[in-house]
């Protein structure tokens, strides 16, 4: 995969005329739409790098690939030892903070989770064209807290700052070609997905992206199939920890949605603040984008986020009250092992919605929904293995109920995991007939976890702690500590201004606690003060509810399948370890009860 639109010696870069460098950049950005003013931008950018570089040996990148953000950053100049990671504002006269944070965001994600720039010295610099009074602070740039900031005049002198006689230079193209696993957050993955990129865009360039890329390739064709054969189809997609099943049900959504519109492709989740957040993020960044060429409200913004991403719930009470067909064929049920069985719909019907004697699972009602349609329609539910916690939750068993009892006109693909594993069907009657009656696709199992390549190790350490397997737990911490660090404090204040010192760019910090853990408020730690996740996620960090603010506070129904890069984690008496063991309590009242 070509990185660069535009990659060459700063030597023959300074030979090359401006419109064979437009050329090559025009042609690999021939995908998308190319206006003037982005035209314009590179051919000022040229004409001012062929001044600043005349005097440097080394290498340039121009719209250099940074996957996990789904961008590209204008340019990248390798000189000896350092790697300049620049930023043009064209016309600019000043240094916006936004521009100072994106410019440090892109050293961070080469830094992370490019190989070749994990030890390399990474120099973010921002240029405002038309600026006065350039600043460099050393030490700040070089720890990825500031950008140096400079213009179309001093970029030659910033970059004598940070130069040395390191005998140790970079081989460039080594350097760009060394492995990119990027691990986006499920808010970026979601925003560059609808702004267009595909998933080999924003996904680790190994097996993870073919995983995903086989995966949606084998649904569009299963969707392509039942929309000519005029058939009704559901498919299980099952995957490890951290496969991205929810990113490859966005991904199949998202696709279906921009190429076959009368489809009207939905992503449905019945993780409240999931949907919350991802509609909101998208939203922001719909109004937000300064490539637009109109102008959206917020308030049209979120229509449309909502039409593709929606709460199953809201779904299921839309199409309780409305017996017509639904607009939508495609939709993909996120989390579908944790639909309701039947008596816990029958029990939020009676007291709820004032229904008596409902009859139907969530699964059974959801594919009822979908069968009005008099022609073809598809359903893609991503399961978890084992992931059915709360009580009522009906699992994968459910569904192919609800399939072989109420419709067996209905064809199924299933992910081949869900016969040769425990994990996702106990029942061997049901086990056979999918052998019997349904198809088998490989395609449908994401074999290979997102983020497990940045710690492995991580998650074995947090089960030999739960287990108490202290020797095991010692080892893995040993190795798990330079990337991923652990400490323990009882100041509250200090491990506030320890997330303050770690955060950088957008990177977020914040403090969550479990919902249990009631006494925390002596630490004015209140669990039972609600927030809103999307204000909690993403808004800026002077902004009191902004988890980067460290004020208000997250359990784990609010985080649920949402991330965050530093974390206090505030621990309570709920769950709390003596004499050898784990005990588990339960606040009520005026005192703590044990659960045995």
């Amino acid at each position: 995969m070509q990185r660069a639109y535009y990659q060459n010696s700063i030597t023959n870069f300074i030979k090359d005329s401006v419109d064979e460098i437009i050329g090559k950049l025009s042609s690999n950005h021939a995908n998308r739409t190319l206006t003037d003013l982005q035209k314009n931008a590179w051919i000022q950018q040229i004409k001012i790098l062929k001044r600043q570089l005349m005097s440097f040996k080394g290498y340039i990148f121009f719209e250099f690939s940074i996957p996990r953000m789904g961008k590209r950053v204008d340019n990248i100049v390798i000189i000896n030892d350092c790697v300049f990671v620049i930023e043009f504002k064209v016309g600019s006269s000043k240094f916006d903070t936004y521009s100072e944070i994106q410019t440090i965001d892109y050293a961070l994600d080469l830094k992370n989770f490019h190989e070749g720039s994990h030890n390399a010295k990474l120099i973010p610099i921002l240029i405002s064209t038309e600026a006065d009074n350039p600043s460099v602070s050393t030490d700040s740039v070089l720890s990825l807290e500031t950008a140096a900031k400079t213009n179309k005049t001093e970029l030659s002198n910033t970059l004598n700052h940070f130069l040395t006689s390191s005998s140790n230079s970079i081989d460039p193209v080594l350097w760009s070609n060394t492995a990119y696993k990027p691990t986006p957050t499920i808010v970026e993955a979601a925003q560059a997905l609808y702004k267009g990129h595909n998933v080999e865009e924003i996904s680790r360039s190994d097996a993870s992206a073919i995983n995903l890329s086989t995966t949606a390739d084998c649904l569009n064709r299963i969707i392509s199939n039942s929309k000519l054969k005029n058939e009704k189809t559901i498919c299980f997609i099952t995957g490890v920890p951290g496969a991205g099943k929810t990113l490859a049900g966005l991904n199949i959504a998202n696709q279906r949605m921009k190429s076959n519109e009368d489809e009207h492709a939905l992503f449905l989740s019945g993780n409240g603040p999931l949907v919350d957040v991802l509609r909101e993020a998208l939203a922001r960044d719909i109004v937000s984008n300064p490539h637009s060429s109109e102008i959206i409200k917020k308030s049209e913004a979120l229509r449309n986020t909502s039409a593709f991403i929606q709460n199953i719930h809201h779904f299921r009470d839309e199409y309780l009250k409305n017996k017509d067909k639904p607009i939508e064929r495609v939709v993909v049920f996120d989390e579908a092992q944790r639909a309701w069985n039947q008596k816990q719909v029958q029990a939020f019907m009676r007291r709820k919605r004032g229904i008596e004697n409902f009859s139907m699972s969530e699964p059974e009602f959801l594919i009822e929904v979908m069968d009005r349609h008099s022609d073809w329609c598809v359903i893609v539910c991503l399961i978890g293995g084992g992931q059915e916690i709360n009580t009522g939750e009906a699992g994968l068993s459910e569904w192919v109920s609800a399939i072989l009892k109420k419709h067996p006109n209905w064809k199924v693909h299933y992910s081949d995991l869900i016969i040769n594993s425990s994990n996702y069907l106990n029942s061997s009657t049901l086990k056979k007939w999918l052998i019997n009656h349904a198809k088998a696709e490989s395609e449908l199992h994401l074999a290979v976890s997102l983020r497990s390549y940045r710690s492995e190790k991580l998650s074995e350490f947090v089960h030999a702690l739960l287990n108490l397997e202290r020797s095991k737990a010692s080892i893995l911490y040993q190795e798990i500590q330079p990337r991923f660090p652990i400490y323990i404090t009882r100041n509250l204040d200090k491990a506030k201004q320890w997330l303050k010192s770690k955060r950088k760019g957008t990177e977020r910090a914040g403090i969550v606690a479990s919902s249990g853990a009631r006494r925390l408020r002596t630490e004015n730690i209140n669990v039972k003060n609600e927030i809103l996740p999307a204000n909690w996620f993403l808004n800026p960090s002077c902004d009191i509810r902004s988890s980067d603010f460290l004020e208000e506070i997250a359990t784990e129904f609010d985080i649920q399948g949402l991330e965050i890069d530093w974390a206090c984690v505030a621990w309570g008496a709920n769950f709390y370890y003596a004499s050898n063991k784990w005990h588990y309590r339960n606040f009520k009242g005026t005192k703590w009860q044990n659960i045995n």
